[in-house]
């Protein structure tokens, strides 16, 4: 099935003048390959995230990219030079880049100022000058005098990312630079990273495995699966216009339903959902996100559609009502019930065995040959 409307396969895209740019990359560890055929361009203020499960090559691009890891196939440049390829390799201090571990790898018998000085050439005043800017654009420069380890986990993530961005690099690569930190220091310390890494205007790849995160953060997205792009595009595109099951499921909980198609659309017991690249009679499978169904709490009568209420639960900012649609539920009452998940703004508590209203928004849900959702 061909890409949805405005959805771009990443190994497509090219761009000369890009800051980072990696064309036809692939890598193998003992003749299993991990980077299979990848072309990811980043440009100059862009923060571009690498997503995707464990496993798939989303790491090992990024250590090709920063000279971590030797170069099998393919070409790396920075700023239109080539680092990579061509018979050519420049060392990791050569390249121009910003690198932010997992870990922060701060030297601990050094202080806060000692580190981001590091990558500085010498030890003179206007290095000191330019480590303690980039400390104070991080909200660190209080702490100039202190060892790491006296410092809390989001307070070394900030001091990495200043020793990063001391030499002014056109690139920075960050590997997982928040999976360390608790649930809410998180949230708080990568808002403060977007706006200090959107201020620097360096073109930056993230390596993240968290779809929520990725959104978060990201101009652009990148998905990788089992070694290959599979969908490049804004956060927006990746979300709303999926161009496998597999991208759809990445992003989010969805519903999954079986079908056929008939008369361009699958029927679902919420109703049909259109399927216009799939031909007549073809077995589909229809993912549809839980936001996707709206629900109304007192039904009036001749609702098209009605839902059982297994459990209603509160999430916070939203609510997850467990729906049973079938044995009498729904519109024609016959066949077997099917589970559904809903999603609905703020507090919304119907009672367990409650009858409600069901409208589907077809705009969020994903038709894709059975097969691929297997």
């Amino acid at each position: 099935m061909p890409p949805p409307h405005n959805a771009t396969r990443a190994s497509e895209r090219t761009d000369a003048d890009a800051a980072l740019g990696l064309d036809r990359i692939s890598h193998a560890f003992g003749g299993v390959r991990a980077v299979d055929d990848v072309s990811l361009a980043v440009r100059p203020g862009e923060i571009v995230c690498l997503v995707g499960p464990s496993g798939c090559g989303k790491s090992t691009l990024l250590r090709i990219a920063a000279g971590l890891e030797d170069l099998q196939h393919g070409t790396v440049r920075i700023a239109g030079r080539v680092v990579a390829g061509a018979g050519r390799a420049l060392p990791p201090e050569r390249r121009g880049t910003g690198l932010v571990f997992q870990d922060y790898a701060l030297f601990p018998h050094l202080t806060v100022l000692d580190n981001v000085r590091f990558g500085l050439l010498g030890r003179s005043a206007e290095s000191r000058r330019r480590a303690l800017a980039v400390l104070e654009q991080v909200g660190m420069a209080g702490q100039a005098d202190a060892f790491p380890h006296m410092l809390s986990g989001g307070q070394q993530q900030r001091v990495a990312l200043a020793r990063a961005l001391a030499p002014a690099p056109r690139v920075l690569l960050l590997d997982e630079p928040f999976s360390g930190l608790d649930a809410r220091l998180r949230h708080r310390v990568r808002d403060e990273t977007l706006h200090v890494l959107k201020r620097s205007g360096a073109a930056t790849l993230v390596v993240t495995h968290d779809p929520e995160e990725a959104m978060f953060l990201a101009d652009r997205i990148a998905l990788m699966h089992a070694g290959r792009l599979v969908q490049d595009g804004p956060p927006v595109a990746l979300y709303c216009r999926p161009v496998s099951a597999f991208a759809a499921r990445f992003f989010g909980e969805v519903n999954e339903i079986r079908g056929v198609v008939r008369g361009g659309a699958v029927a679902t017991p919420a109703g049909p959902v259109p399927a216009p690249d799939l031909a007549e009679g073809a077995a589909a499978a229809v993912l549809i996100r839980p936001e996707a169904l709206a629900l109304v709490a007192e039904p009036p009568d001749g609702a098209r559609v009605h839902g059982r209420v297994e459990a209603s639960r509160l999430l916070g900012r939203a609510s997850l009502i467990h729906l049973s649609i079938g044995h009498g539920t729904g519109s024609d009452g016959q066949g077997e019930a099917v589970h559904l998940h809903a999603l609905v703004p703020g507090p919304f508590l119907p009672a367990e065995g409650s009858v409600v209203g069901i409208a589907l928004d077809a705009r969020q849900a994903f038709v894709f040959p059975a097969p691929e959702a297997i």
